[in-house]
């Protein structure tokens, strides 16, 4: 059995490895990721991740993993900004305040498609001009929904999550596990 990561995410290939799980393949699906009109941040989440399972191509021996976050300020999605002005203003709409993270997963084997989705609660602290100054400077909002990365500099901005840290970080490790090992995949040496 093979297992095919359907994302480029360097972050979720580390995550999987802390599960002692290496893709045999990478594949990152090439799918509109667009908000529909009025599409509120969990489902928009979910489809993705279902889309980008369903899009990528696999054989009868082949498991796909996909996954997707997004961060969730009340209605509105927070994608991954298109440049450090709108990375800016990401990380000033979060400032003091509380937000969702979710992050959906799909694993697709043959026909059949197992999903779950997370959602974590995340406190960000009151940011300074300069703060958000020396982050954006950092470079380390680049490819990140909210522009921002717990697991990095921005971390220090995080008082408290109440969830999984996995999940905000960008695949959340017991909820694919348990997909995994649904799926068929030797998890551990253990499959269903």
């Amino acid at each position: 059995m093979k297992l095919i990561l359907g994302s480029g995410s360097p972050r979720r290939r580390e995550l999987l490895a802390q599960i002692g799980v290496e893709a045999d393949d990478i594949r990152p699906p090439d799918i509109d990721e667009d908000p529909r009109p009025g599409e509120l941040p969990r489902p928009y989440c979910v489809r993705l991740a279902r889309e980008k399972a369903l899009a990528i191509p696999a054989g009868d021996d082949e498991i796909v993993l996909s996954a997707d976050t997004t961060v969730a300020l009340g209605r509105r999605i927070l994608g991954k900004p298109a440049d450090a002005a709108e990375a800016a203003e990401f990380l000033f709409a979060l400032s003091g305040r509380r937000h969702r993270v979710v992050t959906a997963v799909a694993v697709r084997r043959g026909g059949q498609l197992w999903e779950r989705d997370v959602v974590t609660q995340v406190k960000m602290k009151r940011l300074s001009d300069a703060e958000v100054n020396a982050y954006l400077a950092s470079e380390d909002w680049r490819g990140k929904a909210g522009g921002y990365a717990i697991q990095g500099p921005a971390g220090a901005f995080v008082p408290w999550i109440s969830g999984s840290f996995s999940a905000v970080v960008g695949l959340p490790l017991a909820e694919t596990a348990n997909l995994l090992v649904a799926a068929g995949y030797p998890l551990y040496g253990v499959s269903e």
